[in-house]
């Protein structure tokens, strides 16, 4: 018998087997655990030992919380995408409004210019008017007033000048309109064109071109029927009827109409004969 049989041995028992096994929850709840059996044979007995190790999983409370943070930031990027936009659009109509008030500036100064110049025209106009005005000069004795520029024909109208100049009477009163060839209403060309009309003449239909209708008269040398006219020929402003006796016949404006009277009040600057 060996010396060394009674004595117990001091080496580790040899393991037999082992098992390692892990199962990882996801994100349900499910609880991750690891398992480590082994079993360790010996000469008493070999019993398996496991291990469990708990391991972070992922909620559904904590998945919904990152999908909530996720859509509040994509919804703060929007917002603040939107705003830059809307900051653009302010900034561009700002502009433009600068813009529209510049050109309306512009065009005020110009409307004003054209404005002043018109009416510097049409003074020198009237003045040019007034320097053909009669000019009355009396003799101290003998106390007869002589006319020294304009004279005017006091004949009868007969014929064609009576039916126009009867005409152009009978409208006296009537309202101004611009545009409006009657009957109850005319502007000065309006007037003319129809008064004429009804003894067979066609005139032009605007002063303009009524002025140089016919063939040029000198205002000393008027005769009933004359067409008058303010303005230069060509580009008349004003046209009336002569009706003799020193005295015209016109639709002169909106707040007066058709109306008669003497070529004094506003003194022709031209005429024309078409009879």
């Amino acid at each position: 018998m060996s010396h060394t049989a009674h004595i117990r041995s001091h080496r580790k028992p040899r393991r037999s087997a082992s098992t390692l096994a892990m199962r990882a929850g996801v994100a349900g709840g499910v609880l991750s655990t690891l398992a480590v059996a082994g079993a360790a044979g010996s000469a008493n007995a070999a019993e398996p030992v496991t291990q469990t190790l708990e391991l972070p999983t992922l909620t559904a409370d904590l998945a919904a919380q990152v999908a909530q943070s996720a859509d509040a930031t994509q919804q703060a990027a929007a917002n603040y995408e939107l705003q830059a936009e809307r900051d653009a659009a302010a900034a561009n109509a700002a502009k433009q409004a600068k813009s529209d008030l510049a050109d309306a500036k512009h065009k005020a100064a110009v409307a004003k210019k054209k404005a002043q110049e018109a009416a510097r025209k049409a003074a020198a106009e009237r003045a040019a008017r007034s320097a053909e005005r009669p000019t009355l000069t009396t003799t101290a004795s003998t106390g007869v007033s002589t006319s020294t520029s304009t004279s005017t024909s006091t004949s009868a109208a007969t014929g064609s000048a009576a039916a126009v100049i009867s005409f152009v009477k009978a409208q006296v009163g009537k309202a101004y309109v611009s545009g409006a060839t009657g009957p109850s209403a005319y502007d000065c060309s309006g007037l003319v064109q129809t008064a004429f009309k009804q003894v067979g003449i066609s005139l032009p239909r605007v002063s303009q071109d009524q002025s140089t209708a016919g063939t040029q008269v000198s205002l000393s040398n008027l005769q009933p029927g004359d067409i008058l006219y303010w303005g230069g020929a060509g580009s008349a402003y004003h046209v009336a009827v002569y009706v003799g006796d020193g005295m015209f016949v016109g639709a002169q404006n909106p707040s007066s109409g058709v109306q008669e009277k003497p070529l004094s009040y506003d003194p022709p600057t031209g005429a024309v004969r078409v009879l």
